[in-house]
C-alpha cells in the first residue's frame, strides 16, 4: 500500500513556538488597545487638533500583522483539531485562542465606528497616504457593518456566549460523526466514500447504512442545528437584518439582484440536469429516475471493456496536477510542486479526521495547508486540484496587505472551480470511447452536485429559517424540510428514494458565521467556467490576466471584479450562457447511450 502522506504541523509551530506566538499576538493587541484609546481620547476633547488619517495610517500596519498571526493561530489549531478531533489539547487551544479573540472583535466594532465618525476625513486620508488607495471598499464595508451591530457591550457579550453556544454545537457534530462507525467498524467517511464504489449493492448497502446511523444520533445533531438557527435569527433581529439571505448577501459582496439572476438561471436549467439524472438512472438500470444512492456511482462499462476504475496512486496524482497547472502557467505548476514536495497536503484517510477537503491560508507565514481524504479515485485527484486552486489564490494575493486578502465566500470557489476545469478538459481530451464518456459523465455528476444539490440546499435552508422564526425544529422537521428541498430541486430526477438526513452531514449548515453557504459554489463553478472559457479564446497571455483578478477579490465587490474581466454577473444571460457547457455533455453522454443499445 502506498503511504499517503500526513501533514507535519510542528513545522507550522512546535509546541513552544505556538506558545510563544500566543504571547506575541496579545502583546500586539495590546498594541492595538493603546491605539484606539489615543484615538477615543483625542476626539473627545475639542482642542487636541485630532489628526485622524494621520493616526489611521498608523493603526493599519499593526492590524495587518496583528491579524495575519491571529488567523494563522486559529487555522493552526482547527488543523490540529480536524485530524484528531477528540484530542483534549486541540480542543482546549481553540477555546483558548477563541477568548483571546474576543478581543479582537471588540477591537474590529470599535475601529469600525471610528471609521463611521470620521467618515468626512478619509478622502483627505487617500490623498496624504496614497498607498491606502486600495482600501476604500473595505473602509466602505466596514462602515456599513458596523450599522447592522449591537452595542460594544451587547456584541462582546453575544461573542462570548458563542463560544459555549454556536461554536459548541457546531463542534459537537463535527464530533458525532468523525466518530460515527459502523458494526463492522467502519468510519462514517469510509461507508459514504462507497458511494463510489461500482458494485451496486455495496453503494445501496452503505446508504441504508449511513442513513441509520444518521438516525442513532439525529437528537443530539438536531438539537445543534435548531439551537445554531435559532440563535442567528435572534441575533440578526437584534442587528437590524431583515433577514438571513441579506446577511448572507452582504458577506458575500453581493446583490440581491445578482444573487436572484443567478438562481433564477439554475432553476431554468433544472429541466436540462432532470434529463441527465434520468439517462444516468437508465445507464445503471433504473426506469423512472436516478436513486439517490446511485447519484456519485460510476456507469457501467460495455461487456467488451472493464469496469474498473484506474486506482491513483498519490505520486500519479501530483505528478498530474503539477503538469496540468504548469499547462496553463508555470507560477501555477511550480507553485503546486512546492506544496506537494513541502508537505503541505494531509491526504490520508483515517478514524478522528474530519470528512471531505478544506484549504486553510497561514497569512503570517504566506503559506497555506490542505486536507483531503485521498483514497485514488479521479474524483480525488479532482479535489486535489480544487484544494490547490484555493491555495493558489492565496498565492496571488499573500504580498498584499492584510485588510485585502479577505475575499468573500463567492470569489473564494473561482480559483479552485478554474484548477478543477484546467485538469477535466484535458483529462477528457486525452480519452476515448468508454473511458471518455466515464469521465464526462463524472463532470456531470460533479457539476449536477453544484447547481442542483446546491440548490436544493439553498431551498433547505430558506425553509429552515422561516419555520425556525416561528418554532422549535426536531428531527423529523428537518427531514420534511430536507426532502420537500429534494423533491423540489429534482423533481423527477430522482427515483422515490431520496436522503432526507443530508441535512445531519453537511457541515456547512453547522457553522454560526456561514449561512447559505451554498450559493457561493454555483457561482463559483459557472464563473470558474467563464474563465476557462476566456482561457481557451486567449491562450497563455490569459494567465497574467487571470493572477490579476484573484488580487482584486479581496478589495472589490463582486461585480466589480466580475466586471473587470468583462462579465455583467447581474444579468441572467451570463449565467445561462455557462449552462451550454454542459448541454453538449449530455448530448455526448445522451448518444452514448444510443450507441450502446444499437450494440445491445
Amino acid at each position: 500500500m502506498e503511504q499517503i502522506p500526513r501533514w507535519d504541523l510542528n513545522k507550522i509551530f512546535t509546541d513552544n513556538e505556538f506558545e510563544e506566538s500566543v504571547q506575541k499576538y496579545t502583546e500586539g493587541l495590546d498594541e492595538i488597545d493603546s491605539l484606539l484609546h489615543a484615538a477615543t481620547t483625542l476626539q473627545t476633547k475639542a482642542d487636541s487638533g485630532f489628526d485622524f488619517p494621520l493616526w489611521l495610517s498608523a493603526f493599519y500596519p499593526v492590524a495587518n500583522r496583528v491579524g495575519a498571526l491571529e488567523e494563522t493561530l486559529h487555522a493552526f489549531a482547527y488543523a490540529a483539531y480536524s485530524t484528531d478531533t477528540t484530542n483534549t489539547l486541540y480542543l482546549n487551544r481553540i477555546a483558548r485562542l477563541d477568548e483571546i479573540a474576543l478581543r479582537s472583535r471588540s477591537q474590529a466594532l470599535r475601529f469600525a465606528r471610528l471609521l463611521e465618525t470620521n467618515e468626512s476625513k478619509l478622502e483627505e486620508f487617500f490623498v496624504r497616504f496614497p498607498h491606502f488607495e486600495s482600501y476604500r471598499y473595505v473602509m466602505r464595508c466596514a462602515i456599513e457593518h458596523v450599522k447592522h451591530c449591537m452595542s460594544e457591550k451587547e456584541e462582546n457579550l453575544a461573542a462570548d456566549l458563542q463560544r459555549t453556544g454556536g461554536d459548541a454545537w457546531s463542534r459537537l457534530h463535527e464530533q458525532l460523526i468523525s466518530t460515527l462507525k459502523s458494526c463492522d467498524g467502519r468510519s462514517f467517511n469510509e461507508i459514504r466514500n462507497q458511494a463510489y464504489s461500482a458494485d451496486a449493492g455495496e453503494r445501496k448497502e452503505a446508504f441504508e447504512t449511513e442513513k441509520k446511523l444518521l438516525k442513532s444520533v439525529e437528537l443530539p445533531i438536531a438539537a445543534s442545528l435548531n439551537n445554531l438557527k435559532g440563535a442567528t435569527v435572534s441575533l440578526n433581529k437584534r442587528r437590524g437584518w431583515n433577514s438571513a439571505i441579506d446577511r448572507a448577501l452582504f458577506s458575500s459582496q453581493m446583490s440581491r439582484g445578482t444573487l436572484d439572476s443567478l438562481i433564477g438561471s439554475i432553476e431554468d436549467s433544472l429541466p436540462l440536469w432532470r434529463k441527465y439524472l434520468q439517462l444516468k438512472g437508465r445507464l445503471l438500470g433504473h426506469q423512472n429516475g436516478c436513486p439517490f444512492y446511485d447519484l456519485f456511482a460510476p456507469l457501467p462499462a460495455p461487456v467488451s471493456e472493464s469496469s474498473a476504475e484506474k486506482k491513483w496512486s498519490f505520486q500519479e496524482a501530483r505528478e498530474y496536477i503539477v503538469e496540468r497547472f504548469n499547462s496553463f502557467s508555470s507560477e501555477m505548476g511550480e507553485f503546486a510542486r512546492k506544496a506537494f514536495d513541502a508537505g503541505w497536503i494531509d491526504g490520508e484517510v483515517r478514524t478522528g479526521k474530519v470528512g471531505g477537503a478544506y484549504c486553510m491560508d497561514l497569512p503570517y507565514f504566506k503559506e497555506s495547508r490542505i486536507l483531503s481524504n485521498f483514497t485514488g479515485t479521479f474524483s480525488d485527484v479532482v479535489t486535489l486540484a480544487h484544494e490547490l486552486g484555493h491555495a493558489f489564490h492565496h498565492h496571488c494575493i499573500t504580498e498584499l496587505d492584510y485588510e485585502l486578502i479577505h475575499y468573500p465566500m463567492t470569489l473564494a470557489e473561482t480559483a479552485s472551480i478554474f484548477a478543477e476545469t484546467v485538469v477535466m478538459k484535458d483529462i477528457i481530451a486525452r480519452t476515448t470511447g468508454y473511458e471518455k464518456i466515464k469521465l464526462i459523465e463524472s463532470h456531470l455528476q460533479d457539476s449536477c452536485q453544484v447547481l442542483v444539490d446546491i440548490l436544493c440546499r439553498f431551498y433547505f435552508e430558506q425553509s429552515v429559517f422561516e419555520e425556525r422564526e416561528k418554532n422549535e425544529l426536531s428531527a423529523d422537521d428537518f427531514c420534511r424540510l430536507m426532502l420537500a428541498a429534494q423533491k423540489k430541486a429534482y423533481g423527477n430526477g430522482l427515483s422515490d428514494v431520496h436522503h432526507e438526513y443530508m441535512w445531519a452531514v453537511k457541515t456547512h449548515y453547522y457553522s454560526p458565521d456561514l449561512d447559505y453557504y451554498n450559493f457561493p459554489y454555483a457561482f463559483g463553478l459557472l464563473f470558474g467556467i467563464g474563465l476557462y472559457r476566456r482561457y481557451e479564446k486567449e491562450g497563455s497571455s490569459f494567465a497574467q490576466t487571470y493572477v490579476e483578478l484573484l488580487k482584486e477579490t479581496g478589495s472589490l465587490s463582486c461585480e466589480a471584479v466580475c466586471r473587470n474581466a468583462g462579465f455583467d454577473i447581474t444579468s441572467k444571460d451570463f449565467w445561462t450562457s455557462s449552462m451550454t457547457f454542459f448541454e453538449q455533455e449530455i448530448e455526448q453522454l445522451e448518444q452514448w447511450e444510443k450507441t450502446k443499445a444499437a450494440r445491445s
